[in-house]
């Protein structure tokens, strides 16, 4: 199977298998980003569709011979961010109306929390996990799903959030900083 930069060329130059390769590579990648950060499978599956009508919309910006997946995921965290500046406007004027609706309870595997038998003490952790990531700046949470939660290196990460590696790291590093006390807050209770 060709690697992402041959298939992104090959795409670019209307080869619609290389497309489909392409896709199938990248999707689950971007779709487990989608479903960090959003936390809601629905919302994380039409952000991953929109952002490729993005990539196939922008693909003759693409340089050529570039890697593509920190491009692709400069254009999934602005369609992140997009989504989200509009919940919120939404959400405000919701709220002044009166008329909210309630979220329902979900797993960290995107089931709802009423379909997943696990034991109690797996399900507590992960709650008190993804609470404290909840809890943590928008800069700092984007830093700590890129970086341990994507695997993603620092430069890939400042890559795909539009910051220097520095940056990157700061953030980074105080995410985790406040991950662990958190949790070990957490855990003393």
């Amino acid at each position: 199977m060709a690697d992402e930069r041959t298939l992104m060329g090959r795409y670019c130059n209307g080869d619609a298998q290389a497309f489909r390769e392409l896709y199938a590579l990248v999707a689950p990648r971007l779709l487990g980003y989608f479903l960090r950060m959003a936390r809601d499978r629905a919302l994380a599956e039409d952000l991953l569709q929109v952002t490729f009508m993005k990539i196939h919309r922008a693909r003759g910006a693409y340089v050529r011979d570039a890697d593509p997946v920190p491009w692709m995921y400069a254009i999934a965290h602005r369609t992140f961010l997009d989504e989200m500046r509009k919940r919120q406007r939404a959400r405000v004027r919701l709220s002044s109306d009166g008329h909210d609706v309630p979220e329902q309870a979900a797993h960290i595997s995107g089931k709802a929390a009423d379909q997943v038998d696990e034991p109690s003490h797996d399900r507590e952790i992960a709650k008190a996990a993804l609470a404290a990531l909840d809890e943590l700046p928008p800069k700092q949470r984007e830093a700590v799903v890129l970086t341990k939660l994507d695997g993603k290196s620092i430069a890939e990460a400042a890559a795909i959030a539009g910051t220097s590696p520095g940056a990157m790291k700061v953030r980074a590093h105080r995410g985790y900083v406040a991950l662990r006390k958190a949790l070990s807050t957490e855990g003393a209770q």
